[in-house]
Parts: C-alpha cells; sequence; structure tokens
C-alpha cells in the first residue's frame, strides 16, 4: 500500500515536444493518498488512460515524477511497483477454472496453500462466483470473465494499488451497479488505494469519495461527487457532471449585477471580474424554473419533456440552449416564455474558470494545492 505522488508530470509523445498542444498530459502535480478510493472522470481522448499507464508503468512519462512513498517509480517497470491493473476487457487464462485463475497471481509470489485457499474464497464470495470455481474460464460469459479479472486484481492483499480501466464496459447494465457496489465494499475492507478510470459519470460518482475531472489533458477538478456537482471549478465540470449538465450561458457581472439577454439579476455577493476575458454565467436546471412571458430572462420554448414526476423544459437564450424545470400548474406556455435563475446557485466564470465572490471582509483568499 502506497502513497501515490505525481510531481510536475506531464506527458507527450513527441519528441521535443514545447508547445501545449503537443502535449497529451498538460503539466499537474497530485497526491493520492494511501487508501483512498479515486476516479479519473473525463470524455475519451482527455488523457485518462495514459495517466493511468503512467502510474502502473506501462508507459515512462516525458516529464516529471511519479512517488510510491516518496520514491521515485517512473522508470521502474510494473512489476517493481507492485501495481494490479485491472483492464477494460477481460484478461484471463482461458485454460485454467476459475479457482486457478484467481490463485495464480498469489501462488506466483509464493503464498502458502492455505492462505491462497482463503484468499480465493473470500474474493470469490465477494464477487459471487463461489459457484463457478471449478469451471473452465472458457465457457463462462464475458460478464463472468471480467468478474474473474476484477477477481484477479483484488485478490493479493499486498498490492500498492489497483487500477481499473473502465472495467465494467463489456458488464450487463444491470449487473453494473451491483459490482460497483461490491468494489467499494471491497474498498472499505482492504484499505487499499484504488484508481478507477472512466468516462461514465455515475460509475465514478458512485465508486469514488474524490473524483479527478480531466479535460483536454489536464485536471479541471478535484473534489468530492457533492462538491463537483455544487460548486464546479471549470464550465467543463458544470456541462459534464449531471443530467442534463449545468446551462452556461455569455453574461455581463458588475459587482452584484449579472447582465444577460436584457434581464439584470441581483447575486447575494459581489464579484471582481477581470477584463478581456469570456463570461460566462453557470446555473444547474435543478435551479433554473420556466415562467410565463415577461418574467426572468427572456427565452423560446423548444419543447417540453414530460419525465413522469417531472417536466424538464428545453429552452434557447437567444443562440444558446437551456434547460430549466417546469412548475406543478403552469401550463399553456408559447413560444415565448420567461426563465427564472436562484441568485444562492449561480455561479461566476471568466474563460471557463470559476470566479469567486468577494469575500464580506474584502480580502482575497487563494486557492491551494491538489492534494487528494
Amino acid at each position: 500500500m502506497a502513497r501515490i505522488e505525481l510531481s510536475d508530470l506531464a506527458h507527450s509523445y513527441r519528441r521535443g515536444a514545447s508547445a501545449p498542444g503537443d502535449f497529451a498530459l498538460k503539466p499537474m502535480t497530485l497526491t493520492w493518498r494511501q487508501g483512498g478510493a479515486y476516479a479519473l472522470l473525463g470524455p475519451s481522448g482527455c488523457g485518462k488512460t495514459t495517466l493511468l499507464n503512467i502510474i502502473s508503468g506501462l508507459l515512462v512519462p516525458s516529464h516529471g515524477r511519479v512517488l510510491f512513498d516518496g520514491r521515485d517509480v517512473a522508470h521502474l517497470p510494473t512489476e517493481e511497483r507492485n501495481i494490479a491493473q485491472v483492464f477494460q476487457f477481460p484478461v484471463v487464462y482461458d485454460t485454467m477454472t476459475v479457482y486457478e485463475n484467481l490463485a495464480f497471481p498469489l501462488r506466483n509470489r509464493g503464498m502458502e496453500a492455505r492462505a491462497v485457499d482463503g484468499r480465493v474464497r473470500e474474493i470469490a464470495t465477494l464477487l459471487e462466483l463461489t459457484g463457478e470455481l471449478d469451471r473452465k474460464a472458457r465457457g463462462l460469459t464475458a460478464d463472468a470473465k471480467q468478474k474473474i479479472s476484477l477477481g484477479r486484481g483484488l485478490v493479493r492483499p499486498d498490492v500498492a494499488a489497483i487500477l481499473f480501466d473502465e472495467p465494467l464496459t463489456v458488464i450487463d447494465p444491470q449487473l453494473k451497479w451491483e459490482l460497483r457496489s461490491k468494489l467499494k465494499a471491497l474498498h472499505r475492507a482492504l484499505d487499499v488505494t484504488m484508481i478507477y478510470v472512466t468516462h461514465d459519470q455515475t460509475e465514478a460518482l458512485t465508486f469514488a469519495d474524490t473524483v479527478v475531472v480531466m479535460h483536454d489533458g489536464r485536471v479541471v477538478q478535484t473534489g468530492r461527487p457533492d462538491e463537483l456537482f455544487e460548486k464546479p471549478a471549470h464550465t467543463f465540470v458544470g456541462y459534464f457532471i449531471g443530467s442534463p449538465g449545468m446551462n452556461v450561458i455569455p453574461a455581463s457581472v458588475a459587482g452584484n449585477r449579472v447582465h444577460v439577454a436584457g434581464a439584470t439579476i441581483e447575486l447575494p455577493q459581489s464579484y471582481d471580474i477581470p477584463s478581456g476575458k469570456r463570461i460566462e454565467i453557470g446555473v444547474r436546471p435543478e435551479f433554473a424554473t420556466l415562467a410565463r412571458a415577461g418574467e426572468g430572462v427572456p427565452v423560446t420554448v423548444e419543447r417540453i419533456d414530460d419525465l413522469g414526476r417531472s417536466r424538464l423544459a428545453r429552452l434557447r437564450l437567444q443562440e444558446h440552449p437551456v434547460a430549466a424545470g417546469v412548475p406543478d400548474g403552469l401550463s399553456d406556455i408559447g413560444e415565448t416564455a420567461g426563465l427564472i435563475l436562484q441568485p444562492d446557485h449561480i455561479h461566476v466564470y471568466a474563460d471557463g474558470e470559476r470566479i469567486e465572490p468577494v469575500p464580506a471582509s474584502g480580502s482575497k483568499g487563494g486557492r491551494d494545492g491538489q492534494a487528494l
């Protein structure tokens, strides 16, 4: 088990890279505490798997250091890092039984037979593979094979970290929730660092205690699931997390007043707005409400979706799409309507980065490091 630190880490697949666009991973410094459950979340191509492969030793970074408990392992192979990695597609030995597959990593390290048997049966019980232990792996479904692959990553009690690279892609959707719950239970029982790569926000938010959101090779925010939802540090985080995502609307801000599409909204706090930057406000659909024309911000109604327990309005604010809730009893809304935004839940962004409001005392606080 290990504390993992990434110090001034960056990576480019091009030699002599210097421009930001040359880097698959932009410079980052992160600390992964021992025993944490982390998710690397972001769209395809954002650098998640590259970062995971650097941590595991499958890839040597072009810049920076990878520290396990203070020791730089950036140039050490995987086997010298004591890492377990579970890949997107099952990695199993088809000619072996399920039991033999689970036991193989332990026998390879010379563990005593009784300890091997106890550990294999423990993991098999947690993954509901006990009834399959004597079966050859070749005859099992893709779901069962991936459960074996998960078990092979989890079975070793002494690993520094377990890395999961989108491990539930081939799993039947009905089983995904169950397996995520089992991984959480295993994490609590094993007290081992787990890093889970996914593009699925539901997987990330239900598995991890800390989510690392990546975009275009950068870490744009780290935090608990509730922090990412309530205070997105970047417009990408607001849009990517949530269904539907946060509304991002061009606006002008002066002090505590927001001006958008001819309407003015008074905020509970004031902001110092930097000059020369693109200013936007962000507000989640949960805090935006459809209203009749003449109230709030003028919008055009494109459609109203009936979701059973609630209704969601799909709107257009000038050329920008917006989603908002529809209050009970509101009907006969025409093409033109109004939009009410809750001031307490409006965030202000400059070039995509969230601006903190000016503290009541007038002093300005800073934002500290990237300890996870």
